[in-house]
């Protein structure tokens, strides 16, 4: 019988909790009278709204399997993050919608899926081929946000939640936007250029998010005017940022928490396979990527940055060490925000699912032992 019960200090709250489930749904979270010790915590699972691969297993392909997906999903789990959207990123249009057919065809015979992969992120081809901007997307195939392809993505997905990265300075694009959110997809803004009066005129169509600022840029950017300071000027979009102290410096990074406010900012991987399997060579769709010791994942020979390594987990600790404050002040960034950016429930609640974190802190403040609980199941080492 899937049932049992933990106990550990409220992520949000320091108050001791107990925590008791059965047939893999909570039945009990309530104040624990005992004293508990003081390193171990109990939080809900991370949620990364961009996930490209994960442990080995690149999404970006034609052939990945159940048995592929499986594996990204326990190894994200082992990484503390229990739901995800799978992300797609630029390639030829008929092999966009095919992977993003298998995808969603596999999920659906598959429960343990349906729990992780929480929706759906396509991050190109609607965006700018401009240099830098474009990052590691093949300008030769990008494409204009025409309805016909608006229309075929919310078909592909059905109901589930559903994610679009779309430059919108693109031909079109305002229209796309309006368009997408009336058939229920969220828009997010990313690799793009676009105007001051072009960003507003986006959010004003329905477009609700900035995907992964301080990436999808040149490196070098006017220091009057530039996307970064369009969209932290007032834009009211919710802002993702990978918080590795790799793709945003330390100080951008404090800087864009002091602009922006606190329920508007949220944290993502932009995980390739890479992340969760160490340095080496791997593939982004068509790409050949290399990952140094320092974890930075580049396009050979070039200064850009395609996707991360970033282990959810170990998003939280750098994004504590960079602001200096306790892990548990950032936790929500990657777990109850962007779920409900997503307009989904991520939150520990009786009648919810027996989906936790229980993490042992060590006395200087950094991870200890990290345990994930999905539905009631732990999810154990490979």
């Amino acid at each position: 019988m899937n049932s049992g019960e933990v106990a550990g200090l409220h992520w949000a709250t320091a108050q001791p909790t107990r925590l008791r489930w059965e047939d893999g749904i909570i039945r009990q979270l309530e104040l624990e009278p005992r004293p508990l010790p003081e390193n171990i915590w109990l939080a809900p699972p991370l949620f990364d709204l961009q996930v490209n691969g994960f442990g080995g297993v690149d999404f970006q392909r034609d052939d990945f399997s159940a048995a592929d997906l499986s594996r990204a999903v326990h190894a994200l789990r082992r990484a503390g993050c229990g739901r995800f959207l799978f992300t797609l990123t630029t390639v030829e249009w008929p092999r966009l919608t095919a992977r993003l057919a298998r995808a969603a065809a596999l999920r659906a015979e598959s429960e343990d899926l349906q729990s992780s992969i929480a929706g759906w992120h396509i991050e190109g081809p609607f965006l700018s081929p401009g240099p830098g901007f474009r990052g590691a997307h093949d300008p030769a195939l990008m494409l204009d946000p025409a309805p016909d392809k608006i229309r075929a993505l919310r078909s592909l997905t059905g109901g589930d939640p559903l994610l679009l990265t779309i430059a919108p300075e693109r031909p079109g694009a305002l229209e796309a936007i309006a368009l997408a959110v009336s058939l229920g997809a969220m828009v997010s803004l990313g690799h793009t250029d676009a105007t001051a009066e072009t960003v507003r005129a986006a959010a004003q169509a329905g477009a609700t998010g900035f995907t992964h600022l301080g990436n999808g840029c040149p490196r070098e950017l006017d220091r009057h005017d530039n996307i970064l300071w369009r969209v932290l000027d007032g834009s009211g979009l919710t802002v993702s940022v990978i918080p590795d102290r790799i793709h945003v410096s330390a100080a951008l990074f404090r800087l864009i928490h002091g602009l922006m406010p606190a329920e508007k900012l949220v944290y993502v991987s932009d995980a390739i396979a890479a992340a969760g399997a160490g340095p080496g060579r791997y593939t982004l769709g068509a790409l050949e990527l290399e990952v140094g010791p320092d974890q930075i994942v580049r396009l050979p020979g070039q200064p850009y940055f395609a996707g991360s390594a970033l282990r959810p987990i170990e998003g939280i600790f750098r994004a504590a060490a960079m602001l200096d404050v306790p892990w548990r002040k950032l936790w929500r960034r990657m777990s109850d925000l962007p779920a409900r950016f997503m307009g989904l429930n991520h939150e520990l609640a009786e009648g919810g699912p027996a989906s936790f974190c229980l993490l042992t802190e060590k006395a200087g403040g950094g991870l200890g032992d990290l345990r994930l609980f999905a539905r009631g199941r732990e999810c154990l080492p490979a």
